[in-house]
């Protein structure tokens, strides 16, 4: 059953979810945040043991494009200025 529910951001940027909500969450369990032009969902995350992990890179096949060593070492200088900043 869907349910449409109003709930406030503090100025803190803080989501005041109602009880009946939170309720639903666990603790240590991750969700996923997903975004559309005038939509937020939270979806339970699944968890996957390394074995489907390592099914679903296998489906994947090799990569046609790879990065270069200097491709990766370039993106993570550019990730770690922009982290300085």
């Amino acid at each position: 059953m869907q349910k449409t529910i109003t709930i406030n951001l503090t100025p803190e940027g803080d989501l005041q979810l109602p009880l009946e909500i939170r309720e639903q969450f666990s603790n240590g369990e991750q969700y996923l945040v997903i975004t559309s032009e005038n939509t937020i969902t939270f979806k339970k995350a699944t968890k996957l043991s390394w074995q489907e992990i390592r099914e679903k890179r296998q489906l994947l096949g090799s990569d046609p494009n790879p990065l270069t060593n200097e491709e990766i070492c370039e993106i993570v200088k550019e990730v770690r200025k922009e982290a300085a900043i």
